[in-house]
């Protein structure tokens, strides 16, 4: 049965799949979202929104005070949370696994399709708008840094639902006109 098909029988969830090649026997795991059009979501960039330094290789990466806190607060009102990242699948596993070990909830989780740094970010702006045009869902609000605004304001996403993680005291003073800005010690308070 084509995986289309499959789809179009389940019922709203989130279902494991595994798919297996029939000559080599080789296998794919991953997870398939069904959900009706309409959905409303709220996307978080991995490394915009979550850590204090850019690594999530090598060694733990250090977790910005308040983020399981917003993103459980978005997934009790309702929200599908989406998870995006600008790194390849190959890192898939080491992501995941600092994900769980921080606690944040479940929620989609999407990785580059390559690794030419030119592409990251276009990889990025592909698959929200694919979240917006084929699955027909609805963004409601969108964190990053300063690097996703391009992103996200490509994939049609209004400034005033993008929430921008700086630090309390930039050294730059240019802030985009409409963002909404969340500084790095008072992350969860901007819902309050």
């Amino acid at each position: 049965m084509q995986m289309e098909q499959w789809a179009t029988r389940c019922t709203q969830g989130l279902y494991p799949v595994k798919c297996t090649v029939r000559g080599d026997k080789s296998t794919a795991e991953g997870f398939m979202a069904v959900v009706p059009p309409g959905t409303e979501c709220v996307v978080f960039s991995i490394d915009g929104s979550f850590t204090l330094n850019m690594s999530l290789m090598g060694r733990d990466a250090k977790i910005r005070p308040g983020a399981v806190e917003v993103v459980r607060l978005w997934q009790e009102l309702g929200f599908v949370i989406i998870y995006i990242t600008a790194r390849p699948d190959l890192q898939k596993e080491s992501v995941l696994e600092w994900l769980g070990t921080h606690n944040f909830p479940h929620g989609i989780v999407a990785f580059s399709d390559g690794i030419s740094p030119t592409d990251l970010l276009k990889n990025k702006m592909e698959y929200l708008i694919r979240l917006k045009n084929e699955c027909k869902m609805n963004i409601y609000a969108a964190y990053g840094s300063s690097k996703d605004i391009n992103v996200y304001q490509s994939a049609g996403i209004p400034l005033s639902k993008m929430y921008i993680v700086k630090p309390k005291n930039p050294k730059r003073k240019h802030q985009q006109e409409g963002v909404v800005s969340v500084e790095y010690d008072t992350f969860a308070e901007h819902l309050a």
